[in-house]
C-alpha cells in the first residue's frame, strides 16, 4: 500500500539538505572510472592494435580484482573511517590506470598488474554514500527516498559516462579518456571526503568477526537473490548485441541499451516519489517477481520499434528493485558492517552480471538471440524464488541481535554521526 508523497518529501526537498547534492554529485562522479571502465579499456586496447580478446582479459583482471577490493576497502572504512580510506584508494586506482593509459599493452604482465591494482584500489564510494544518508537526512522516509534518488542517479551515471569516454577520444585519444576519467574520479572522492558528514562520520562499534557482514544469514540471502539479478542483466547485454547483428543494424543495440536505461530511470522516479508501507523485504519479492516477468517477453525479439519497447519494460523495475534492496541490507547488516554490507551488494551484482555475459554468449552461440534473452528470464525467476525460499530468515532483521540500523531520526548528541543499533 502506497500514499503519495508531499512536495516536503520529493527529491528536490532531499537534494536542498545540508551536504546532499555535494555528496552524491561527488559520490557519482568518482565512480566514473569504475562505470566507464570496461567501455574505455576496450578502445584504448583496440587503439593500441590489441584484440577483443585482449581486452576481455584485461577487463575480467579489472572486474574481478574489483570484487575483491570493494568489501575489504568497505570493512576498512567501517573500522578507520572514510576519508583514511577512500582517498588513498582513489589515487592508488587512478595511479593505476594511469600506468596503463601510459605502458600501453607492450608489456602485458605489466599492464595486467596495472589494471589489478585500478580493481583492487576503486573506492567503496557506492557504500559510503549510503551509510551517510541517515546523518544528512535523518528520517528514516527520507533515507529511503534518497535509496531511490541514488538508484536512479546510477541509471543517469551509466548513459552519461559513456557518452562522456567518446567525447574524450574524439577529441584526443583512448588514453588521454583513461587518464582524464581517472582524474576525475579523483576529484569527486575528494569532494565526498572533505565534506562534514563523511569527516565527520563513524560506523557504530562491531563484534570483531572474520565474517564481517557475511555473518548476517539476511544478508547472505538476499546477495544469493541478487547475483541472479545481476545475470539477467548481464545476460541482456550480450544478447542485445546478438539481436543487432540478426537485424544488421548495429546502431540497434545503443537504442535497446537506453531504452532500458530510460526504463529504469522512469521506473526509480515513480517508486521514489511515493511513501511505501509494509516491510521491504515483502515488497521486495513483488518487485523482483515484477523484473522477472518484465524480462520475459524479450524473448519474443520483434522487430525493433517494438524491441526497444519491450527494453523499457524491461528496465522499469531495476531501479525500484535496487532501492528496495539498499533498505533491506541496511536493516540486516551487522552492526558496525554498515559499508562493508552495501560493498558486498556491489560485489555481488556485478560477479553476477560477468557471469551473465559469459553465459548468454554460449547460449547465442548455440541457441540463437531468443536464448540469450532466456538466460535473462531464468536469472529473474531464480533471483525471485531464491527470495521466497529464504523468506523466514529475511522476515527477521534483528534474530542475531546485532543488526545495525541506522538511528534515523534520532538526535545525535555530540558532532560525530554515529550508527546506533535501535534493538
Amino acid at each position: 500500500m502506497a500514499t503519495e508523497a508531499t512536495a516536503r518529501g520529493g527529491y528536490l526537498d532531499l537534494l536542498r539538505a545540508p551536504h546532499a547534492a555535494r555528496l552524491l554529485a561527488g559520490t557519482l562522479v568518482g565512480r566514473l572510472p569504475n562505470g566507464t571502465g570496461p567501455i574505455a579499456m576496450t578502445l584504448f586496447v583496440r587503439d593500441q592494435g590489441g584484440s577483443y580478446t585482449l581486452a576481455g582479459g584485461l577487463i575480467a583482471a579489472y572486474g574481478v580484482s574489483n570484487a575483491i577490493g570493494q568489501p575489504l576497502l568497505g570493512r576498512a572504512v567501517d573500522l578507520r573511517g572514510q576519508p583514511r580510506v577512500q582517498l588513498p584508494a582513489a589515487v592508488l586506482s587512478a595511479l593505476g590506470m594511469t600506468l596503463f593509459a601510459l605502458t600501453g599493452i607492450g608489456h602485458l604482465a605489466l599492464a595486467y598488474a596495472a589494471v589489478v591494482v585500478a580493481g583492487l584500489f576503486t573506492p567503496p564510494l557506492e557504500g559510503g554514500l549510503r551509510a551517510l544518508w541517515p546523518s544528512v537526512l535523518g528520517r528514516e522516509d527520507r533515507v529511503h527516498r534518497a535509496y531511490a534518488l541514488d538508484a536512479v542517479a546510477q541509471e543517469v551515471m551509466f548513459t552519461v559516462g559513456p557518452l562522456l569516454v567518446t567525447l574524450l577520444v574524439a577529441l584526443r585519444s583512448p588514453a588521454a579518456a583513461l587518464v582524464v576519467i581517472n582524474v576525475l574520479g579523483v576529484l569527486g572522492a575528494l569532494a565526498v571526503v572533505l565534506s562534514e558528514p563523511s569527516r565527520t562520520w563513524r560506523s557504530a562499534a562491531r563484534e570483531a568477526h572474520w565474517l564481517g557482514a557475511l555473518r548476517s544469514p539476511g544478508l547472505l540471502a538476499l546477495l544469493g537473490s541478487f547475483f541472479f539479478v545481476g545475470l539477467a542483466l548481464g545476460s541482456i547485454t550480450v544478447a542485445a548485441v546478438a539481436y543487432a547483428d540478426d537485424r544488421g543494424t548495429p546502431s540497434v543495440y545503443g537504442w535497446l541499451m537506453a531504452a532500458l536505461g530510460l526504463g529504469a530511470l522512469v521506473g526509480g522516479v515513480v517508486y521514489g516519489a511515493r511513501q511505501w508501507a509494509g516491510a521491504p523485504e515483502r515488497r521486495l519479492r513483488v518487485l523482483v517477481a515484477l523484473l522477472a516477468v518484465c524480462y520475459l517477453p524479450l524473448m519474443l525479439t520483434p522487430g525493433p520499434v517494438a524491441m526497444t519497447g519491450l527494453s523499457v519494460l524491461s528496465g522499469v523495475f531495476l531501479a525500484p528493485v535496487l532501492a528496495c534492496a539498499f533498505i533491506v541490507v541496511d536493516r540486516h547488516a551487522p552492526r558496525g558492517t554498515v559499508t562493508e554490507a552495501f560493498s558486498w551488494l556491489v560485489t555481488t551484482f556485478g560477479v553476477g552480471a560477468a557471469l551473465g555475459s559469459a553465459v548468454a554468449g554460449p547460449a547465442v552461440e548455440l541457441a540463437g538471440t531468443v536464448a540469450g534473452f532466456a538466460v535473462a528470464g531464468a536469472g529473474g525467476l531464480v533471483a525471485l524464488l531464491v527470495l521466497l525460499a529464504t523468506g523466514r530468515v529475511l522476515a527477521a532483521p534483528a534474530a542475531a541481535g546485532d543488526v545495525a540500523r541506522h538511528a534515523v531520526g534520532e538526535a545525535v548528541p555530540t558532532a560525530v554521526h554515529t550508527e546506533k543499533n535501535t534493538h
